[in-house]
């Protein structure tokens, strides 16, 4: 097949108690798993099955809405993934904090923007930091676009995605997205983020 789940770089508890382990496991081995699987269905036997996920997206108004909803999915978990890690939270530092204070004035002011933007997405969908043209902008996607798609209405390289469709938050949360939002705050690991924001500015 021409794409796979990722492993987790942590075990399905090492979130807890921000994320509990049976939405880290139905989310990560069924949700996940199913974008893969489908999108592997979705570009059987095209030339999408040479391309890398962010090719793909790039150029996502070529392809159907199967591709389109499988390969975001896919792509926006994985990093979604890698930007959350057990220990973490915290604030960023270098680099990455100079231009966080720069586009909103401080970290605590990128916060609540950032929050606000993952709690007013209406229905299912991300809220996203990215990098565009020497800037950071905070935006959010509907589903699971990504601000990497041709389509979509906000534009840049992501560098911070955060889920905020109900599976990921239901079983411990139900319909408190802003709690699970201010608990997740505890998980981002700015070291991936800040190598993100590195590679973006090359």
């Amino acid at each position: 097949m021409a794409f796979q789940l990722p492993s987790l770089p942590y075990a399905f508890n090492a979130l807890e108690p921000h994320v509990d382990a049976r939405t880290m496991e139905i989310h990560h081995g069924k949700h996940h798993q199913a974008y893969v699987t489908n999108l592997n269905n979705a570009i059987a036997g095209t030339d999408a099955e040479k391309l890398s996920p962010e090719e793909i997206c790039k150029n996502i108004s070529k392809y159907p809405a199967a591709v389109r909803n499988n390969g975001g999915g896919h792509y926006n978990h994985s990093l979604f993934w890698s930007i959350m890690a057990p220990g973490k939270g915290g604030a960023p530092s270098g680099a990455l904090a100079e231009a966080i204070n720069a586009a909103f004035g401080s970290f605590d002011n990128f916060k609540t923007q950032f929050s606000n933007a993952g709690a007013t997405r209406f229905g299912s969908g991300w809220a996203w930091l990215v990098s565009a043209e020497g800037k950071l902008h905070i935006g959010s996607t509907p589903n699971q676009d990504n601000p990497l798609m041709d389509v979509s209405d906000f534009k840049g390289s992501p560098l911070l995605g955060l889920d905020v469709w109900e599976h990921a938050y239901y079983l411990h949360y139900q319909n408190r997205r802003p709690d699970y939002i201010a608990a997740w705050w505890n998980l981002v690991n700015w070291d991936a983020v800040a190598e993100r924001y590195s590679e973006a500015a090359k």
